[in-house]
């Protein structure tokens, strides 16, 4: 009886981590870090866009020459559709962040390949670009969410750096953060919007990336997008 009750709490643990961990292969592949020893980072920006702080951001990419990766949500694509198209006309990736920003892990596989069929359809639909990404909302996944992702052509994709810019913690707490915890391949993930509220703010971010950037090439970082 204790080996059973021990085998059902590890299977337990094992779903746990599959569900929550935003890095966990579990449930399938997710890609967390860039691959090799280069010193590079990748900037990513979820929830977005936002009227306010998307094109403040892409105007400081623009500025510094820094291309990064854009995971969409669906219905704010097909609000803003023209901030989009701006993000692919600049040079940045587009990933799919599905369409209404809910938790999927406690989604049927029906409502998850709608989700992520409508995301990826405002998307192409905003800019021309089928996108060959995909992060979950919160990371948070089942045992089918990687796979309809994957059978989307979509890569799932993690993250090596989360700095709690959402809560906004103040400008300069987000860029201690940042630089604190950056390693060589580390994948960062920022928010240029609210995957709750469309207007929500996200100025601090904003305010945050040009010293985040300045503050990672000071240390020799250089800045990609993420690998097909």
């Amino acid at each position: 009886m204790i080996g059973v009750a021990a085998a059902g709490l590890a299977v337990l643990g094992l779903a746990a981590h599959g569900t929550w961990h935003r890095n966990s292969s579990v449930f399938g592949s997710v890609l967390s870090r860039l691959p090799g020893d280069e010193q590079l980072a990748c900037i990513t920006f979820d929830d977005g866009p936002n009227p306010v702080t998307t094109p403040r951001i892409l105007d400081i990419l623009q500025r510094e020459g820094v291309r990064a990766t854009f995971f969409v949500l669906g219905r704010h694509a097909d609000r803003w559709p023209e901030l989009v198209k701006r993000m692919a006309a600049e040079g940045h990736q587009l990933g799919n962040h599905g369409y209404a920003h809910r938790k999927l892990h406690r989604r049927t596989p029906g409502y998850v390949r709608d989700d992520l069929t409508r995301g990826a359809d405002a998307i192409e639909r905003a800019s021309g670009v089928r996108p060959r990404h995909f992060r979950a909302p919160h990371g948070f996944r089942s045992p089918w969410v990687t796979p309809i992702a994957r059978s989307l052509g979509e890569r799932t994709i993690g993250w090596s750096l989360g700095v709690w810019d959402s809560a906004r913690p103040g400008a300069d707490e987000i860029v201690r953060r940042t630089l604190a915890g950056m390693r060589a391949g580390s994948i960062l993930l920022l928010h240029d919007g609210d995957g709750y509220d469309a207007n929500g703010d996200r100025t601090q971010t904003a305010e945050a990336l040009p010293r985040i950037i300045d503050g990672l090439r000071t240390r020799g970082f250089g800045f990609v997008t993420l690998p097909n």
